[in-house]
């Protein structure tokens, strides 16, 4: 069964405690993190794609208008306490492999070689015909 694995980050951090404002050797380490992270999973066969995204600023939300035409509004709302900061696909035997892997995501290392654990939220991909409902 595939599953999505969400990172979430605190809007309220986002500014401070942005990877860019880390230590050059911490993005280092938390970067290498990430490689072994999906090379692991990669190689295992159960990752199916992951995608870091841009910051919160670049959010649109998008909607259709009684004319059809999209109606486009810049984000994050100023009631948003969490973002999307990522996720990843991957296609596991049981909920708790996916459990698993969401733990090892979220254990990725901050400044100071600090474990974020960062919450990820798992949730079952429905296939395309919808029989799970």
């Amino acid at each position: 069964m595939k599953y999505i694995l969400m990172m979430q980050f605190a809007l309220s951090k986002w500014k401070t405690d942005m990877i860019h404002n880390w230590p050059a050797h911490d993005i280092e380490v938390h970067m290498e993190h990430l490689r072994r992270f999906r090379e692991e999973f990669t190689a295992s066969g159960e990752m199916v794609v992951t995608h870091g995204l841009l910051p919160p600023e670049h959010a649109r939300f998008v909607r259709a208008s009684q004319g059809g035409a999209p109606e486009v509004t810049n984000g994050p709302f100023p009631e948003t306490k969490e973002f999307l900061a990522g996720y990843v696909i991957v296609d596991v035997e049981t909920p708790e492999r996916a459990y698993h892997i969401a733990s090892r995501w979220s254990e990725g290392p901050g400044p100071g070689g600090k474990p974020l654990n960062l919450p990820v939220e798992v949730r079952p991909v429905m296939s395309p015909n919808g029989e799970e409902m």
